[in-house]
């Protein structure tokens, strides 16, 4: 009984602005507002007041809310790191599977990364000295390593 009067009365306020708002010459902004004035009186009537009120004080009621209010937090936390992390699910999955192969840097002949790269590999291959060709690059391909860079970050 007392939400329904509180509803009432805050219909009659609204409407009441809705008028002085008409009064001024502002007509759309007084529809506006009279339109959401009548929302409360909407709610007395459909009975949707008198539900929320019975189930306002039950306990179960509140441990419900509960729970989907951390289900929601939960959810949210999982989305914050996941976008922290600037991945996707998809992109995770072709992250492992391309982790199963051999690391290989761009224009490189011999794996970066592997099993036998230790200092006993890499001294039982002798190293080539660079040809001038090489050492004189394109400009071009002085942004090579950047473009790899930018690819692996998705930019």
């Amino acid at each position: 009984m007392l939400a329904e009067t509180i509803c009432s009365a805050v219909s009659a306020a609204g409407l009441g602005i809705a008028a002085v708002t008409a009064y001024r010459k502002r007509f759309l902004t007084a529809t506006r507002i009279a339109a959401y004035s009548l929302v409360p009186v909407g709610l007395v009537l459909t009975g949707v007041v008198e539900w929320v009120a019975g189930i306002a004080f039950k306990p179960s009621v509140w441990l419900g809310f509960g729970v989907l209010g951390l289900s929601w937090l939960l959810f949210m936390t999982t989305r914050a790191i996941e976008r922290r992390s600037g991945t996707t699910r998809a992109e995770r999955k072709e992250a492992r599977a391309a982790g199963a192969n051999e690391a290989v840097a761009p224009g490189a002949s011999v794996p970066s990364l592997g099993a036998g790269a230790g200092p006993a590999a890499t001294a039982a291959k002798p190293q080539s000295k660079p040809k001038k060709k090489q050492e004189a690059a394109a400009p071009g391909d002085d942004f090579s390593d950047i473009e790899a860079i930018l690819k692996k970050h998705g930019i």
